[in-house]
């Protein structure tokens, strides 16, 4: 491990298109998880940012890659994991894409429309599950049972840490500038911290992967 953690940071929706013109997405704006980026590299930390379709600009001193559906996802964080420090994935990956993509636009012919939908790959579970030494931090947005949800998910992936946060509330979640956002840790501790700005809070996910991270280190 070198002296600077090299920070990888996923963010942004990811998109499985059904024909050339329409997709199965989600609200994602991306926000988060480049306000994680800038916190990173404002903490001195060599920083990669692979990001799904968003409306925002890459921040400076980061090395940037664009992706569209969960598997360039995998494919893009895949190449930089080994080399990395510390796993930030703030990416609401899609978990389902259509069968069988449409060469052509589908044109109206019928009043329903069926589409058989497959799973994506997982990717924060298949990365998390190679982890030599790294610290992978997750995110759980959740609409109901959030703590305990995102407890599950933080255990079933072995993270080290996950962000909880309930995007049902109309003011917090995908779009807006707050969150509100609880801290687990896989040693059990829980920090729930209310309504938080998403640069205050990218600053303090930053820190504590950090000290977790310093702390692993100190073992080697």
């Amino acid at each position: 491990m070198s002296a600077v953690p090299h920070v990888l940071v996923s963010a942004g929706p990811t998109r499985e298109y059904i024909d050339p013109v329409r997709f199965i997405s989600n609200p994602s704006s991306g926000v988060m998880g480049y306000a994680v980026a800038r916190a990173a590299r404002a903490a001195g930390c060599r920083v990669t940012l692979v990001s799904g379709p968003v409306a925002l600009a890459a921040p400076e001193g980061v090395t940037f890659a664009s992706v569209v559906s969960a598997g360039d996802m995998l494919a893009a964080l895949d190449r930089v994991f080994d080399e990395c420090d510390i796993l930030v994935m703030t990416a609401a990956v899609g978990d389902y894409r259509p069968a069988e993509r449409a060469q052509h636009k589908l044109h109206k012919t019928s009043d329903t429309l069926t589409l058989t939908l497959v799973r994506t790959p997982d990717v924060l579970a298949q990365l998390a599950a190679r982890a030599a030494g790294q610290v992978v931090v997750g995110v759980a947005a959740e609409t109901d049972d959030v703590v305990g949800s995102a407890r599950r998910k933080l255990e079933r992936k072995s993270l080290d840490m996950i962000l909880a946060n309930d995007v049902a509330r109309a003011d917090a979640g995908f779009g807006q500038s707050k969150l509100d956002a609880t801290l687990l840790f896989r040693d059990g501790r829980e920090e729930a911290l209310g309504m938080v700005d998403k640069d205050l809070l990218a600053e303090r996910i930053v820190r504590e992967a950090m000290a977790l991270w310093e702390a692993r280190r100190s073992k080697t």
